[in-house]
Order: C-alpha cells, then sequence, then structure tokens
C-alpha cells in the first residue's frame, strides 16, 4: 500500500478556515492524478483540490461541510490499490462538521436525488430551476455547484405544472419547517455571503458616508461606440462596451482630485499613487469585486478584456485571491440589472465608490428647448472624513465632463 495525503490547499494570510463542499469520489472510486475531488469555500474565493496521485480514495477524514484549515489533512489515496476492491474501514468524519453541516451523518446512504446543495440552490433558485429536475452527480444523488451551472447551460425549466410557491430543495438537516402551504427553508450562509455582510456593516460603521449624484448624456459615448464598434471587435478580439468608459473617465477625475483615490489607515490619509480600481461583478455566490490593477495605463481594449475575463472567472467561481485583494477605487454598475438610481456602499478600506445606472431616453432642457437624449444617472458615496463635498462634487463633474466628451481623455483635460 502506498498512501498519499489529500490536503487542503494554502489559503492567504487574511484567511484561517474554509469549508467543504461536495466529494466528486466516494471512498473506493479510482481518480486520476489532478483530478477534481472537491472544492473548498473561503470567505473570497472557491478552491479546487486536485488529486495529489493517481490511484483509489481509501479514506475520507472531512465530509462535506466540515470546516477546514490550510494544508490540513481531508483524504487518502492509495496509489497501489485497484478500483472496487475492498477498502480500509474509514467513514468520512462527518462528526467534524459543524451542526448545520447540509448532510447529517444519520442521513449518510440514503437517496438524496433532487436535493441541491447550498451553493447550487442559490444558483437554482436565482434561476427559477427545481432541483428536482436536475440530475445530480454530488454524494447519494445531491446536485452539486457543477450540477446547477451545467443545468443553466442547458436550458432546463421548471415544468409548467409546478407550484409557484415551490423552492428548490436544500439539504438543510434541522432548519427546514413544514408551514402548511406557507413553507420555509432555513440555510447557512456561505463563506462569502457571510463576508459581504460583514463588510458592508463594517463599512456603514465605520465610515461617514455621503453620497452626490449627477447626470450625464451618454450620447457621446454612444455615437463614439457605434462608429468603432466594428473596427475595435476586429482588432482586439472584443466589443467595445460602456464599463471601458467609466474606468477611464473614474481614472481621469482621481487623477484631479487624489483624495477620492485616498484611504484612511489609523490616524494617517494615504494617497496612493497608483489607480487601482474594482469593479462590482455578480456571480452565483454573491457580489465579488476583482481589481483592475494600474487602470491609468491599460487600453481602452485591456480594459474591456479583462472585465470580461472577470466576469467568466466569476461566473464558474475560479475568481483568485490576489484578483480580489486591494483597489483604491471601485465602480458598481446597477444599470446592468436596470437600475434607475442607487447609492453605493464603500468597499473598505477604500474611500470612494461610483454607481451607474441604466442610461435611459429622458427630457431633458438644452439651450431653453426641451430635447430627449440617453440620460444616465451616476452616484458616488465617499467617506466625508477625508473627501469634503467640493472634492467629491468636482470628481464626479469631471467624470460627467470625460463622459460627455470622450475626446477630453486624450488630452487629459
Amino acid at each position: 500500500m502506498a498512501i498519499v495525503e489529500v490536503k487542503v490547499p494554502l489559503l492567504s494570510e487574511s484567511i484561517t478556515e474554509a469549508t467543504m463542499l461536495t466529494w466528486k469520489k466516494k471512498v473506493g472510486e479510482a481518480v486520476a492524478i489532478d483530478e477534481i475531488l472537491i472544492e473548498v469555500e473561503t470567505d473570497k474565493v472557491v478552491l479546487e483540490v486536485p488529486a495529489p496521485a493517481a490511484g483509489v480514495i481509501v479514506e475520507i477524514v472531512q465530509g462535506d461541510g466540515a470546516t477546514v484549515a490550510a494544508e490540513q489533512l481531508i483524504a487518502k489515496i492509495d496509489t497501489a490499490a485497484v478500483a472496487g476492491a475492498p477498502a480500509p474501514a474509514a467513514a468520512p468524519a462527518a462528526a467534524s462538521a459543524p451542526a448545520a453541516a447540509p448532510v447529517a451523518a444519520a442521513a449518510a446512504g440514503a437517496d438524496k436525488s433532487g436535493v441541491a446543495m447550498p451553493a447550487a440552490a442559490k444558483i437554482l433558485a436565482d434561476n427559477n430551476l427545481s432541483a428536482t429536475n436536475v440530475a445530480g452527480t454530488g454524494k447519494d444523488g445531491r446536485v452539486t455547484k457543477g450540477d446547477a451551472l451545467g443545468a443553466i447551460k442547458a436550458g432546463a425549466a421548471i415544468p409548467t405544472g409546478a407550484p409557484k410557491a415551490a423552492l428548490p430543495q436544500v439539504a438543510a438537516p434541522a432548519g427546514k419547517q413544514e408551514l402548511g402551504e406557507r413553507p420555509e427553508q432555513r440555510v447557512p450562509m456561505t463563506r462569502l455571503r457571510a463576508r459581504i455582510a460583514e463588510r458592508l456593516l463594517q463599512s456603514q460603521a465605520t465610515n461617514a458616508i455621503l453620497t452626490t449624484f449627477n447626470e450625464v448624456n451618454m450620447a457621446p459615448v454612444m455615437d463614439m461606440r457605434k462608429k468603432f464598434q466594428d473596427s475595435f471587435t476586429k482588432e482586439h478580439g472584443v466589443k467595445l462596451g460602456f464599463m471601458s468608459f467609466f474606468v477611464k473617465a473614474a481614472v481621469h477625475a482621481l487623477k484631479k482630485f487624489p483624495a477620492v483615490n485616498a484611504s484612511i489607515d489609523g490616524n494617517d490619509i494615504v494617497y496612493h499613487g497608483y489607480f487601482d480600481i474594482g469593479i462590482a461583478v455578480s456571480s452565483p455566490r454573491g457580489l465579488v469585486v476583482p481589481i483592475l490593477r494600474n487602470a491609468d495605463q491599460m487600453s481602452f481594449a485591456e480594459i474591456e478584456k479583462k472585465i470580461a475575463e472577470f466576469g467568466q472567472k466569476a461566473k464558474e467561481g475560479k475568481l483568485g485571491i490576489e484578483e480580489m485583494t486591494g483597489g483604491t477605487f471601485s465602480i458598481s454598475n446597477g444599470g446592468t440589472f436596470g437600475s434607475m438610481m442607487s447609492t453605493p456602499i464603500i468597499n473598505p478600506p477604500q474611500s470612494a465608490i461610483l454607481g451607474v445606472h441604466a442610461t435611459k431616453d429622458r427630457a431633458v432642457v438644452e439651450n431653453g428647448q426641451v430635447v430627449v437624449r440617453p440620460m444616465n444617472y451616476l452616484a458616488m458615496s465617499y467617506d466625508h472624513r477625508i473627501i469634503d463635498g467640493r472634492e467629491a462634487v468636482l470628481s464626479l463633474v469631471a467624470m460627467k465632463d470625460a463622459l460627455e466628451d470622450p475626446s477630453r481623455l486624450l488630452f487629459d483635460l
């Protein structure tokens, strides 16, 4: 017998523990080297755990839902064993999992087809899908995140006759309460959702948040985008979107008003001589904010390609910790979902965030005449402790001016 240990990957210095999601293999099953055995969820990212060697899983030390630390032993692989042969008596250490683990030890071995793991249930609910119509490949037939994403891609849908109040089943042992025609489900927060909640409360409690608003006529940007879209796409292999204009306009304003790009560290104000712009991206696990580093040095094409990459990685849960660390200013685009106006919350330790909304045709007055223009409402929330109203208002005006006359970006005006 040649035993190889499977351990939790290294985590970043700021992360001390992670949660095991769903094992993709059972004891006695063969695995190939680098085959993904399980995913572990931290408060920032989901990390894949590949098989360090080919062989047969002979022991699962930590079961689904267990809380683990970096480099902790979670399974053992026998590189000399044959799949299907009797394995040493070793059951998953379900007792080590927290009380809120998705599957209770007593339920082990039961048929759980049609039951979704928490991460999968969130994806299904967001896309109006039912777990009963998704083939589960997880333990005992449970629906995993991968199954849910696959069902969405395949266009699965809830049957026409399904009750309107039907919800995806979630493997949450003691929390579900049947209340006649008023069902409820209690599902533990994912680590990411809990971290988002913590940071938002921290931001509200520690920053003196104030929001300033302005409106921008998007016609010049839309005309420029229409004029160069085909040649831009042909040259760079990516479409020219609106976010690159917002990023460029933000950097343009931050250069003029350094306090908006600064942060507070104790009793000190740290003025950053670089421009790392966080782009809020929606993912099946919640809101994440990957960083465009040195955005001032990036071309429109580089920005568009990087944002597209972030979006794809967020969808697949493959954003790395390093991609979401840092940032000096953020942009949140609620307009993607049709938002007309919002007051974005600052992403600590940053001191300001720009909220972009849906562009709609609106009646505006120009030279004493009422005309129709494609208007977008901008909202910038800022920490009033270090950013005065004057700087906040003028920086937002600078963004407006750059968007209404994009040529200013060429001449740094």
